[in-house]
């Protein structure tokens, strides 16, 4: 279809670009203030030299945050968190939509499920018998308690629900009827047609496991089993001006660029990610919300 533009169409996408540019823009400065700070050194920073581009440019804050070792290994269990906590979300998103996706004739007991489903995003039990329930099944210190309390995501369940809605429902009866059980129609038919829904949810369910810091702080003991956003919720680790060697140490980093340094650290991994499933953002979350 043949687009005509007039001039008030001309203007308002200008206006729109304009706009969406300035709001663009004004999101990363605070980002790029403190990738700033973090390459320059504590004179600079006390100063208040640094605004959006480094002073006296160095690496010193990145170097004492690598020494520690403490947070490559908060990245370290983070990472695994990531790993198993985002495999066991979606699989178990998969395994509740297909069902819940369709007719109460086929499915008995349905609309039960549904709205069980529903009951958990609008009530929940409270933090203690969370708490003790996580440290009766012996998980404390260990990353299942990190991982198998949020196993199942509600929110993301309703969403690939509604996106298995949108397919034929011709497609899998025919399969049934060629002998393919349900377990085959799910992985070999709604599966490999869902990808941008699932590329969407598993950002999702990334952001989530990398984001979530409360957990790690209630349910770990030992700060060394601290997941990356507990460890940075903790600290940001105070400067110890002990292991500093000298006063040139003391010019290069202050407690400002080393925190600075640590939170580009952990920002950086979701930045590096989200450009490669950004294309599939919009594309799985509409994808099916409108029916014929």
């Amino acid at each position: 279809m043949r687009e005509y533009s007039s001039v008030s169409r001309s203007v308002f996408q200008l206006f729109n670009y304009l706009f969406l540019s300035l709001a663009a823009l004004l999101c990363m400065l605070p980002f790029l203030h403190i990738l700033a700070q973090s390459f320059s050194t504590s004179i600079s920073v006390a100063a208040n030299e640094v605004m959006f581009w480094p002073v006296d440019f160095t690496t010193a804050a990145y170097e004492k945050v690598f020494g520690e070792g403490s947070l490559l290994r908060s990245m370290g269990v983070t990472l695994q968190r990531v790993a198993l906590g985002v495999s066991v979300n979606m699989l178990f998103t998969l395994l509740m939509a297909y069902p819940l996706s369709k007719e109460n004739h086929f499915f008995r007991g349905r609309t039960v499920y549904a709205w069980t489903l529903v009951f958990t995003l609008l009530f929940g039990g409270g933090l203690i018998p969370f708490y003790l329930i996580v440290s009766g099944l012996g998980m404390m210190d260990t990353i299942w308690a990190l991982v198998l309390p949020t196993a199942v995501p509600v929110y993301n369940v309703v969403l690939m629900l509604n996106f298995f809605r949108s397919i034929p429902k011709e497609l899998d009866e025919s399969a049934y009827i060629d002998g393919a059980s349900q377990l085959i129609i799910l992985f070999r038919i709604y599966v490999p047609l869902s990808m941008p829904s699932m590329a969407t949810l598993t950002l999702f369910a990334t952001v989530g496991h990398w984001n979530s810091w409360f957990d790690g702080l209630i349910f770990m003991n030992d700060p060394a089993n601290y997941p990356l956003s507990s460890y940075l919720q903790t600290m940001i680790i105070p400067l110890d001006v002990k292991n500093l060697n000298n006063l040139d140490d003391l010019s290069l980093i202050s407690e400002r660029t080393v925190k600075n340094a640590q939170i580009m650290i952990g920002a950086l991994p979701i930045l590096l990610v989200y450009p490669f499933v950004q294309r599939y953002f919009v594309k799985g979350i509409i994808l099916g919300a409108v029916k014929e």
